[in-house]
């Protein structure tokens, strides 16, 4: 279970029954309508950290402790896919530098690679702290963290004992660019990723990624590292397809990925391939958003029967941000998705590119990780753009926010 930065919990409550939910999210059809599982002056019991009971409001069991929501929306808590939080330093120039017209290339990462080497472990603690903090407080119960911005085996084994300190959905992201030392020898570095560093870091990782992109990793290099984690037990995830159509989907498919993210630049034969296969493609907007790329065709995926998940994909240089509401407005607006097809995406989406069932959904047996809009309706994610609209946060069926008492 995930270590949270979390305020102090009250562990004698075992119980909690919410009532007077206007709008209860399960994602589970079974037990309201559509995809989303919607029921209407709903209501939810957690029990012992899961959820125990859903129904009608006036149907509530008795608990513990209560909780009027007033009308207010209840959503399962998001899930953060794609993360980058072990880093230190900042690259503000660099982004003020794009937005007046300098294009985005992968090697602003070496700026950070530098800042991150030279910062102790409680710094970089402190800063995944922090952002998880930030990232509670919009919503999300569930982060998943990479390394990738120490590039020798000492600073990643700490980069992914630091991330291992606060998520067990801690990704090695060893080969994320050549680092400065290894320019224009991509294949050395490869080749000591994977005869060195893999080995000494995969006890402290679940996920094995790559940057399968211009300026990173070809195609060979990247089935190269993929390879070699699989073989120390860990399960590949890709970045592919983020600044040009290239092999990243394919490769991610081929390798049995369990997601390839960003997807921005795809054809027909990369969306049939993910259509036939079980990687989630998983759209990182805000990365779009701050880059001034072009968005993915959400549309495409979804309507050739892609799974899809919507990541923030916090990072120092190209997205920094925590908030998956403002990516569920953006994939709405900008990539043509419905509001209830977003929420599923941040939710239940980042569930399965995780390859989780006890998330994602407010199913019964399932973690009561949830939050409580000021909003009568998920609807208001979308409608009401760049607005704090999340009051409340439960995780494992506690609360971890300090909303407002209802």
């Amino acid at each position: 279970m995930p270590r949270w930065p979390e305020p102090e919990r009250n562990s004698t409550v075992t119980s909690l029954v919410v009532t007077n939910i206007g709008t209860l999210v399960t994602n589970d059809p079974t037990i309201g309508a559509g995809a989303l599982g919607v029921r209407r002056d709903a209501a939810i019991a957690f029990t012992d950290g899961r959820v125990a009971w859903v129904g009608d409001s006036a149907d509530a069991p008795a608990a513990d402790h209560g909780v009027d929501l007033g009308g207010r929306a209840l959503l399962p808590g998001f899930v953060e896919s794609h993360s980058h939080l072990v880093f230190a330093g900042e690259r503000a120039e660099e982004f003020a530098a794009r937005m007046t017209g300098t294009p985005y290339s992968a090697g602003g990462i070496r700026t950070t690679i530098e800042a991150t080497r030279a910062a102790d472990e409680p710094r970089l603690e402190a800063n995944v702290r922090r952002l998880l903090n930030e990232a509670l407080r919009s919503g999300s119960t569930t982060v998943e963290c990479k390394t990738g911005y120490g590039q020798t085996t000492r600073d990643e084994l700490r980069s992914a004992q630091v991330a291992g300190r606060f998520t067990d959905e801690v990704t090695l992201l060893a080969a994320h660019v050549p680092p400065p030392e290894y320019a224009g020898r991509a294949d050395d570095y490869v080749a000591m990723v994977c005869d060195e560093m893999i080995e000494a870091c995969a006890p402290h990782a679940k996920w094995i990624d790559v940057f399968c992109e211009r300026g990173a990793f070809d195609e060979e290099q990247s089935r190269a590292v993929l390879k070699a984690g699989v073989a120390h037990g860990l399960i590949p995830r890709v970045h592919g397809n983020q600044l040009g159509q290239g092999p990243g989907v394919r490769l991610a498919v081929e390798m049995g990925a369990a997601s390839v993210d960003h997807v921005t630049y795809v054809n027909s034969a990369d969306i049939d391939a993910l259509a036939s296969g079980s990687t989630v493609a998983t759209l990182l907007p805000g990365a779009d958003f701050c880059t001034r790329n072009s968005y993915p065709d959400a549309r495409a995926l979804l309507d050739a029967g892609v799974t899809v998940a919507l990541g923030a994909d916090c990072n120092p240089g190209t997205c920094y941000t925590t908030s998956l509401p403002f990516c569920i407005a953006l994939a709405v607006r900008e990539m043509h998705m419905t509001p209830a097809e977003a929420v599923w995406s941040a939710t239940m989406g980042g569930a399965k590119a995780l390859r989780r069932t006890d998330i994602g959904g407010l199913s019964i047996g399932a973690r009561a990780d949830a939050i409580a809009l000021d909003a009568p309706s998920y609807l208001h994610l979308a409608y009401r753009p760049g607005v704090a609209l999340v009051r409340e946060v439960w995780k494992d069926g506690v609360l971890v926010t300090p909303g407002v008492a209802a």
